[in-house]
């Protein structure tokens, strides 16, 4: 997939501490960082993006997610999760911004790569 090896740029940064306060991602930058991830990754309200992933069982989609949280404590960034019957659903934003920045893109890609 095109997106695959756009995407290891961002794959292969680690997340930093943010500032609170700092200002989140201006649209063109968001617009930016949302190409070099798969294309199921949307944008929300400006501030969230959003990934469902479908899986054949929960235990599938529960194993999937403990995959995600363990990425997200090596990165120190962490996604809020929902899990259901057959489906995983992760939203990324940074709360210390109010909205979007670098880390939700750079952990996005890595969610992608598992």
């Amino acid at each position: 997939m095109w997106y695959t090896m756009i995407m290891s740029e961002l794959k292969n940064k680690k997340c930093v501490p943010c500032e609170v306060g700092a200002p989140p991602l201006s649209a063109d930058v968001i617009a930016q960082h949302l190409v070099q991830l798969n294309p199921e990754w949307k944008v929300m309200d400006g501030k969230k993006i959003v990934r469902s992933f479908i899986f054949k069982d929960f235990k599938d989609a529960l194993v999937f997610a403990n995959s995600v949280g363990d990425c997200a404590e090596q990165e120190g960034h962490h996604p809020d999760l929902y899990v259901a019957w057959g489906k995983v659903t992760v939203e990324l934003w940074t709360h210390a911004v109010g909205g979007l920045s670098e880390n939700d893109f750079i952990l996005a890609a890595k969610i992608d790569a598992l």
